[in-house]
């Protein structure tokens, strides 16, 4: 439910965001006949994201097992490839994302009714079809398989659900001033701990292509510890929750997960060291011997 509760407070954070540079910026500009429209593409993007978000949890129900655990495979491939490239990308532009937007917006002013909701639309719709698809393929690896069928619990759309929720009222606190975080030092911490749980969802999304018979090597176990691990006891819930973690793991499984982590984690924090280390300052030049006097 945390990991659940992380990813609806960081991509609402992100476009809480958005939405917060947009509507200040038309506000002190003395344009808020404008903040219709971004109201507007606000609501579409909302309304395509839940719908995204139905299809993907009702469309499979009607197809055969292995079928479904074949659309679930490649759907948590897909959500773990969306979510590093917005770990990475939202690293690099946190900085820089208030001016383009203000770019953007004055783009958007001049041209016709529609240019303003369709930005905000898109702004927005991104954060919502990305939160979708990783929150569908986090609720599938985090279910209970019973005789052939797959049952989804309501933790992690409520902990999803309490993130939102927080990331709307942080993004209304900063749009009035009356909170200030360092973003950087948050998206590099959320972005860390996600690397963790998108390597959980890689892992299952690769066990949903053994168990479709797509992928070998469903029975070649690299470990069990079924009989240590509860997942039914706190520690194993706070285990399968957070992290995904398969008391009976196989050696593909395994292969993905470490595989996926440890280079992406490497690449993450190297860039985050890159960006936080001062620039060279250039030493004063001395004066060449030519153009001393004597």
């Amino acid at each position: 439910m945390f990991a659940n509760y992380l990813i609806g407070l960081r991509e609402g954070l992100e476009a809480a965001l958005v939405v917060s540079i947009l509507v200040a910026y038309l506000v002190k500009t003395d344009r808020r006949h404008l903040l219709p429209r971004i109201w507007a593409g606000v609501g579409v993007a909302v309304a395509i994201s839940l719908a995204f978000g139905a299809a993907l949890t009702f469309g499979p129900r009607g197809l055969t097992f292995e079928a479904q655990e074949l659309i679930g495979g490649l759907l948590s491939i897909v959500a773990v490839g969306f979510v590093t490239w917005m770990i990475f990308w939202m690293a690099r532009a946190a900085r820089g994302m208030g001016t383009e937007l203000r770019g953007a917006v004055d783009d958007a002013a001049e041209g016709g009714r529609w240019s303003l909701i369709i930005l905000a639309m898109l702004a927005v719709g991104r954060e919502g079809l990305e939160t979708a698809l990783f929150l569908w393929a986090a609720t599938q690896a985090g279910t209970r398989e019973t005789v052939g069928t797959i049952t989804p619990t309501w933790e992690p759309l409520l902990g999803a659900a309490l993130g939102i929720a927080t990331a709307v009222v942080l993004g209304y606190l900063i749009y009035r001033g009356a909170l200030s975080i360092n973003l950087s030092k948050f998206f590099t911490w959320t972005g860390a701990f996600l690397i963790i749980v998108a390597g959980g969802v890689l892992a299952y999304g690769v066990h949903d292509l053994q168990e479709a018979g797509f992928l070998p090597g469903l029975h070649n176990l690299a470990f069990d510890v079924s009989d240590t691990v509860d997942l039914n006891s706190w520690y194993g819930t706070l285990l399968k929750g957070i992290f995904n973690f398969s008391p009976a793991t196989t050696k593909l499984e395994l292969a993905a997960w470490l595989l996926y982590v440890i280079p992406v984690m490497t690449l993450f924090l190297l860039g985050v060291r890159r960006r936080s280390s001062p620039a060279p300052t250039s030493a004063p030049s001395s004066p060449s011997p030519a153009s001393s006097t004597h």
